[in-house]
């Protein structure tokens, strides 16, 4: 087959169809398969795994698993050509990358879908950390990044990787994705850390925070990849407006549960792991116009105040 003729070109057009390759089909991944499950003349999905054991789970979910590793580039040529749109998901790796610039896993698939015909649109999911403190300043995309942590420069690194292969024409669309939470996602409500008794910062010392519902950050993720614009950045974000310990006298108080303890900046850094304290140490709101506007999308969960309430009895669940 010529490299340039896409594998299901050859097919009479009543056996063809689109086909959606997730990366990293995790919690988000497997949300984005039960939004799409039903929907008419959808792509078929296709969930890339490393580990075995999760073939039957995926396979369950819908998707057509396939077993390859971002870390071990040679078991990835089977994607070449394979899929229409990519929905990339997976994190960057925790250690350093030889060239400031480079995100390996990121450059191992993009290298991939270069051996053959390019998918039409690839979405990747990064993070609001790639602009560091802003001091809680509102802020739209085109603020500049200023990655202040080690994990939030290698979301910056994979950006780049992917908007040059936007240059190839592909349509690249970024969303930057703040703080997920989902009443059935494991570490993803403030329950278990308000069970734990962990503090929260004074209001004077306080931090702005972004949350989005992880169902409505899956139906943003299908919004991007039909409506999202070439080389175009996306705030994933709702319309909260919370400090952070705001957010969780919110949680607290929906779940019957007592609210956290106020300290000093000093206090917490005595009390909280370096990766906790990490994210007390920026602040920012994030506008998301353009979710709204461009990608068309009305969330289910506009505040958090709908979205953690979801499966509580009426009068709240008590600890």
């Amino acid at each position: 087959m010529p490299s340039n003729q896409s594998p299901l070109g050859a097919l009479p057009a009543r056996f063809r169809r689109a086909r959606l390759l997730i990366v990293g089909c995790g919690d988000v991944g497997l949300r984005v398969l039960r939004e799409r499950s039903g929907a008419a003349r959808a792509p078929r999905p296709l969930a890339l795994t490393s580990s075995p054991e999760r073939v039957a789970a995926l396979r369950a979910a819908g998707a057509l698993p396939l077993v390859g590793d971002l870390d071990q580039p040679a078991t990835l040529a089977r994607l070449a050509g394979l899929a229409h749109q990519v929905l990339y998901l997976a994190p960057p790796p925790s250690g350093a990358t030889a060239a400031p610039w480079l995100d390996p896993r990121s450059m191992a698939l993009a290298h991939a879908l270069r051996r053959r015909t390019l998918p039409q649109v690839l979405v990747y999911a990064s993070t609001s950390g790639v602009y560091g403190d802003c001091q809680g300043a509102w802020m739209d995309e085109t603020r500049p990044v200023r990655p202040a942590t080690a994990r939030a420069q290698r979301r910056v690194n994979a950006e780049r990787v992917w908007r040059h292969l936007g240059r190839a024409g592909v349509r690249v669309s970024i969303l930057r994705v703040p703080g997920i939470y989902a009443h059935d996602r494991v570490g993803g409500t403030p329950r278990e850390r308000l069970l734990r008794g962990a503090p929260v910062l004074r209001p004077e010392e306080d931090v702005q925070t972004n949350h989005i519902q992880a169902d409505d950050l899956a139906r943003a993720c299908i919004a991007a990849l039909w409506r999202g614009q070439p080389q175009r950045t996306y705030h994933i974000s709702d319309v909260s407006d919370l400090a952070m310990g705001d957010y969780y006298d919110l949680a607290a108080d929906l779940y019957g549960l007592p609210r956290p303890p106020r300290v000093t900046r000093a206090e917490a850094a005595a009390q909280l792991s370096p990766m906790q304290l990490s994210f007390m140490g920026e602040s920012r709101r994030l506008r998301n116009a353009r979710l709204t506007r461009e990608l068309r999308l009305r969330l289910r969960y506009p505040t958090v105040r709908e979205g953690l309430g979801v499966g509580l009895p009426a009068t709240g669940q008590r600890g």
